[in-house]
C-alpha cells in the first residue's frame, strides 16, 4: 500500500498539486464494557480501517476517505477535483508553515494488549469494583472499561513516511446515592497515568478498589453534609477538577483555529486576539503552563501529528504572560499574515484528527501547568484563612469565547483558619477567566501534580472526539464566589 501511495502522491503533484498527504488506518478498533448494579449493561466492539486523502491545490484544500480500498487512484483524483473547486472560491489562500521529511515509527508504551485479554477476565474486573462500590448509601454504581487501538500510515508530498502504533486504556468508576431531600449527588474516580505504560497492566486492582472505598465514602459525607455557602472564599482546586478548569479556561481558549475564528458556529470561539501574544497577563506570576505532547505515556502524546510534525513541548503561559498557542501548518501562517508579524515560529505539532475520513485540525495536546513551590495540599491548606477544597467535576458551563465559567463540583470541604472544617454539598464557584487565573495566589509542589486523562474531547464540524492528557498541581484562588 505504501509504494502505491508514494506513487498516487507523485501522479496528483504533476497535475498541479502543492502538496498532499495520506493517512492509511490498516485498522482501529475499540472495546467498551459497563457494569451497571452488578449487571453487565453493555459490552460492544467495532474495528474500521480506511484511507484519508488532502490535497492542496491553489491554496485551496480537498479531501476525500474510504474504507473502500478497491479504487485508490479515485480516491486521489476526487480529493484533487475537491481541491480544484475549493480554489475557485478561496478568499485566504491557504500556506503551510515548513517543516523536515521525517522517516520515523511511535508506539504508545504498552506491555499487555487489551484487545487480546479474554473478556471474561475484563467482566471479572468489573464484577470485583462492583462489590467493592456494592456499600450502604450508594443506590446506583457504575463501572467501565473502554479500550482504544489504532494503526497510523502516513505518507506526505514533502518525503515524510511515519508509522505510529497507539493504544489507549480508560476506566471509570462512579457511585451515586439521594441526600434526605431527594439531591441526587455522585463521586468518580477516573485514573490518570499509572505508571510508564497504558496497556492492560495498568489496571491496578489494588489501587482500584482502594479507591473505590474511597469515593463510597466521600459520597455517604456529601449525602449528610450542608449545602455549600453563598459566598466569597479562597478555592483550592484538586486535580480531580483542575484538570477541567485547565481544559476549559486554558486550553481551548488558546487553540489558535478558535483565536482566528474557525469554530464560532459550533463551539465557539475564544476572547484571545493575535494582539495579546506576548503582552496579555493571562494569569499571575505562578502560572506556567504548556502544550507537552512528549509527556511520556499519556493520550495527549503521540508521537507525531497528523502533518507530519514531531511532538513538541511548548510553554502557552510563561509566568502568567501569554506567550503561545496550540498550533498545526496551516493557522501559524494565516495568524502571522493577519498579524502581520512573526507571531508563531512554526507549527507547535497539535494537529490531529479523530480517524481517517476526518480532516486534522487544532487538538489539545497534554495541556499541563507546571507544579510550583508552595508545598503539600497540607502546607497550601494550612496557609489559608477562609477557603473551600473542591474535586470532581460534576457541572460545567463556559462563556462562548471562553470568557467566564461556572463549575460545580462532587464534593467540598470547608477551609476556616488553616484547618478543614467540614464536608459540603453542591459546591461550585465561578469567575472570570482572565482574573480568576490573575487570582492564583497558590501552586502546590511535584507531590500534588497528576497526570488526568480526557477520553472524549469534542471540536470541529462535523464533530470530532479526541483523546488527550492534564498534568495539573494543587492550585489556589483568591476571592472567588462560591455556591451560586
Amino acid at each position: 500500500m505504501l509504494g502505491q501511495l508514494k506513487q498516487h502522491i507523485e501522479r496528483i503533484k504533476g497535475k498541479g498539486a502543492t502538496y498532499l498527504d495520506a493517512r492509511w488506518y490498516p485498522f482501529e478498533e475499540a472495546n467498551f464494557l459497563t457494569m451497571w448494579n452488578g449487571n453487565l449493561k453493555n459490552t460492544s466492539a467495532s474495528r474500521e480501517s480506511g484511507l484519508g486523502i488532502r490535497v492542496l491545490y491553489k491554496g485551496a484544500w480537498g479531501f476525500s476517505a474510504s474504507s473502500d480500498l478497491s479504487d485508490v487512484a479515485g480516491l486521489f483524483d476526487k480529493a484533487f477535483d475537491n481541491a480544484r473547486v475549493a480554489a475557485e472560491r478561496v478568499t485566504f489562500p491557504v500556506r503551510l508553515a515548513e517543516k523536515d521529511a521525517i522517516q520515523a515509527k511511535f508506539e504508545s508504551p504498552c506491555r499487555i494488549n487489551p484487545f487480546e485479554v479474554s473478556l471474561s477476565e475484563k467482566v471479572a474486573f468489573l464484577k470485583e469494583m462492583d462489590e467493592k462500590l456494592d456499600q450502604p448509601g450508594v443506590f446506583q454504581r457504575v463501572s467501565d472499561l473502554s479500550f482504544m487501538r489504532k494503526q497510523i500510515v502516513f505518507v506526505d508530498s514533502e518525503g515524510s513516511e511515519i508509522e505510529k502504533l497507539i493504544t489507549e486504556v480508560f476506566p471509570t468508576l462512579q457511585v451515586l446515592g439521594r441526600d434526605s431531600e431527594g439531591g441526587a449527588h455522585e463521586r468518580k474516580y477516573r485514573p490518570g497515568r499509572i505508571g510508564e505504560t497504558r496497556g492492560w497492566e495498568s489496571i491496578d486492582r489494588q489501587l482500584f478498589s482502594q479507591h473505590a472505598e474511597r469515593i463510597v465514602k466521600e459520597l455517604n459525607q456529601v449525602l449528610v453534609a450542608d449545602t455549600c455557602p453563598k459566598e466569597d472564599r479562597s478555592v483550592i482546586i484538586l486535580p480531580g477538577l483542575m484538570y477541567l478548569q485547565t481544559h476549559e479556561t486554558i486550553g481551548h481558549a488558546l487553540e489558535l483555529d478558535r483565536i482566528l475564528g474557525y469554530e464560532l458556529a459550533f463551539a465557539g470561539g475564544s476572547f484571545v486576539t493575535l494582539d495579546d501574544f506576548g503582552k496579555l497577563r493571562y494569569g499571575s506570576p505562578k502560572l506556567t503552563a504548556r502544550a507537552d505532547a512528549t509527556l511520556l505515556n499519556s493520550p495527549g502524546s503521540f508521537g507525531y501529528d497528523d502533518d507530519g510534525v514531531p511532538a513538541q513541548n511548548n510553554v502557552l503561559i510563561d509566568k502568567g504572560i501569554l506567550v503561545g498557542a496550540i498550533t498545526g501548518r496551516q493557522m501559524v501562517e494565516e495568524a502571522n499574515a493577519k498579524a502581520r508579524r512573526q507571531v508563531f515560529d512554526g507549527s507547535g505539532g497539535a494537529n490531529r484528527a479523530t480517524a481517517f475520513y476526518r480532516v486534522p485540525i487544532e487538538r489539545m495536546t497534554n495541556i499541563n501547568i507546571d507544579p510550583g513551590e508552595d508545598g503539600s495540599l497540607d502546607d497550601i491548606i494550612k496557609t489559608t484563612e477562609k477557603g473551600m477544597i473542591v474535586d470532581g467535576d460534576h457541572s460545567w458551563s463556559i462563556g462562548s469565547n471562553r470568557e467566564q465559567f461556572h463549575f460545580g463540583a462532587e464534593i467540598g470541604w470547608l477551609v476556616d483558619d488553616g484547618q478543614v472544617t467540614k464536608v459540603v454539598k453542591n459546591p461550585t464557584h465561578k469567575g472570570d477567566t482572565v482574573k480568576f487565573w490573575n487570582s492564583l495566589s497558590a501552586v502546590g509542589d511535584k507531590s500534588t501534580w497528576e497526570v488526568k486523562f480526557v477520553d472524549n474531547c469534542g471540536k470541529g464540524q462535523p464533530n470530532q472526539i479526541m483523546q488527550l492528557g492534564h498534568g495539573i498541581p494543587v492550585c489556589r484562588f483568591d476571592n472567588v464566589r462560591i455556591g451560586e
